[in-house]
């Protein structure tokens, strides 16, 4: 039964209530509903709801409300409320939220604390305007508290901190941030209200929870199947399909699809930032009447530019890695279509949640090579999400040729599809799922044609494997010309200087064999002196030998003569009981002979 916000209007205050009716939102989701009175009641909270269920608001609107109900009001410098996000576009997504709700709050501020900036600008942004709210990743957030200068010193801002926020927690943890969490929590109040919000718990959020939550609440919203009543942890107007193709096979049924969705909005997961760069390129140049743009993490300032461009464009590809897998909105996303399986069964939630987002309907689809098929069981049982197989377009075209002649064409596009294999291949080794995904089930051959590779690179992991199926194409690589003229000339300078090095040395080489041959005799006449050195040295060695068991065995029979002497003392009483004890074992006393 949907719950109206006019059940918790008693607990918001008149500007909450207008920025929420300006949203247009009439009814809590089952995630607000539970967490808002809880987080209000000063609880602390750890949630877990499926993806796209308003996880957003069920934080903000808290933090809004206990910054609001404040006896004293923050300060300029005052920190009142920080929120950690494990990617800058969720960031930038929260931000909007917080903005919007700051429009009808104009006594609070907030303040975007992410990387494609300096610290510098950061810095002198809190200085000059403050932030009582800090939307940031952790990386930034703790390089910020190292920082200290001349009025800024961010943790003595934080000791006014009412409210922490971690936002898709489980990922903030697998991105290799727990440090930085750990350092930024030394800094903060224990005196305050915590949230950790994901659509999944793992155990090191379980970890988190006891660490840094006192006697939290715990929520967690799932969806239920109106078929079978079982909880799965994606929409229920989310359709989820797989396809089995070949690797030779893949990219052209992929071509087909996206070109049957011209029109339609469509995430495109790959597994590397390099395959994103390549595959991204090909596209450009084959769907030319479709946009198709590229981010991921190894991109710096243009990850923004790109991110907000594609939330206006009305349609159109973002092939993307799984940056943009978690707690990004981005409306009106039709199709997600992971090309490359995730690498744990958390991820493919997460990116599936892209779509179908706030009741909406979506579709979703990943693409697995014929030694893949155990996935799908998989994630049934661990996700408790179910699959339906799409069949293959028997109108796909094949592409092989085409890219093969794009990266005849352009050097940029031969060497990203290089980089690209390789990096694939190096990620499908360390897939967490590597019962299912294994390396020796691979068809290297059909894989270098799904790449439209010109020829195979030379790996370590290539050794001893099967490529006949794959033929070279009959091309010196070495001719391939950038198609930027800068870059050409560059690299036609670059091989000039490698060529005058290479004459050098082969210069160098025929120079070599009148002193090799001198060397060599020189080299001879050492070995011959040094061969009689040791030989002498052997010689005598053998005879020091000799002589120390010659003179061993002489003090042998003389220690031996001394013991009869002393036991014939002992019997005619020269020496007492006590001089032949102390001398026959080896004391070194010196006794006198008694005399008769």
């Amino acid at each position: 039964m949907e719950q109206k916000w006019q059940s918790v209007s008693s607990m918001l205050s008149t500007a909450t209530g207008q920025s929420i009716d300006d949203l247009h939102f009439t009814a809590m989701t089952p995630v607000q509903a539970a967490c808002i009175p809880q987080f209000l009641k000063n609880k602390d909270v750890a949630v877990e709801a499926v993806t796209g269920s308003g996880k957003t608001l069920a934080f903000v609107i808290p933090i809004m409300e206990i910054l609001h109900r404040r006896e004293t009001p923050l300060k300029k410098h005052q920190v009142g409320a920080i929120i950690l996000t494990p990617t800058r576009e969720l960031a930038i997504q929260i931000d909007e939220v917080v903005s919007h709700f700051l429009k009808r709050c104009p006594q609070l501020s907030s303040l975007l604390l992410i990387g494609g900036t300096s610290c510098a600008q950061d810095i002198s942004k809190f200085t000059a305007h403050g932030g009582h709210i800090l939307i940031a990743t952790p990386g930034r957030l703790d390089d910020l508290f190292s920082r200290k200068q001349a009025g800024f010193n961010l943790a003595t801002s934080v000791k006014a901190l009412e409210v922490l926020v971690l936002d898709e927690a489980d990922r903030l943890l697998d991105m290799g941030f727990e440090a930085s969490i750990n350092t930024i929590l030394g800094h903060l109040p224990r005196c305050r209200r915590t949230g950790l919000f994901s659509a999944t718990q793992t155990q090191e959020v379980d970890s988190l929870i006891r660490a840094g939550l006192r006697n939290p609440v715990r929520i967690t919203v799932k969806e239920k199947t109106s078929a079978t009543l079982a909880p799965q942890r994606t929409p229920s107007s989310l359709s989820n399909y797989f396809m089995i193709v070949d690797a030779d096979e893949k990219f052209g049924q992929l071509v087909q699809l996206l070109k049957t969705k011209r029109g339609r909005k469509v995430l495109l997961f790959f597994s590397t930032c390099a395959s994103v760069e390549y595959f991204s390129l090909c596209l450009q140049h084959i769907l030319k009447q479709t946009p198709v743009l590229a981010i991921h993490s190894k991109m710096k300032s243009k990850r923004n530019k790109v991110f907000s461009k594609f939330r206006s464009m009305p349609s159109g590809v973002l092939v993307c890695t799984d940056v943009m897998a978690r707690g990004v909105d981005i409306p009106d996303v039709d199709w997600v279509i992971q090309y490359d399986p995730p690498t744990s069964a958390s991820d493919f939630v997460h990116r599936c949640g892209r779509t179908a987002r706030m009741g909406s309907a979506g579709q979703a689809l990943v693409m697995l090579l014929p030694a893949e098929d155990a996935f799908i069981r998989f994630i049934h049982i661990n996700q408790k999400v179910p699959l339906t197989e799409m069949e293959k377009s028997c109108d796909a075209p094949c592409l092989l040729s085409k890219l093969q002649k794009l990266a005849t064409k352009d050097r940029v596009i031969y060497e990203k599809g290089m980089r690209a294999f390789v990096s694939f291949i190096q990620s499908y080794i360390k897939h967490e799922c590597n019962m299912i995904f294994r390396l020796k089930d691979l068809n290297f051959g059909d894989l270098a044609k799904g790449f439209g590779l010109l020829r195979i690179p030379k790996m370590p992991e290539l050794k001893g494997k099967n490529l006949q199926s794959f033929t070279p194409a009959d091309i010196d690589v070495n001719t391939i010309r950038f198609r930027d003229k800068t870059r050409e000339k560059m690299r036609q300078q670059r091989l000039k200087e490698k060529e005058s090095q290479r004459s050098q040395k082969q210069q160098k080489q025929q120079k070599r064999p009148v002193q090799t041959e001198a060397w060599s005799k020189q080299k001879e006449k050492k070995s011959k002196r040094q061969m009689r050195k040791e030989k002498k040295l052997k010689k005598v060695q053998k005879e020091a030998e000799v002589m120390m068991g010659k003179r061993g065995r002489e003090e042998e029979e003389e220690d031996l003569e001394e013991d009869m002497r002393l036991i014939k003392k002992l019997k005619r009483g020269k020496i007492s009981k006590d001089q032949f004890d102390r001398q026959f074992i080896g004391t070194g006393e010196q006794t006198e002979d008694v005399p008769e």
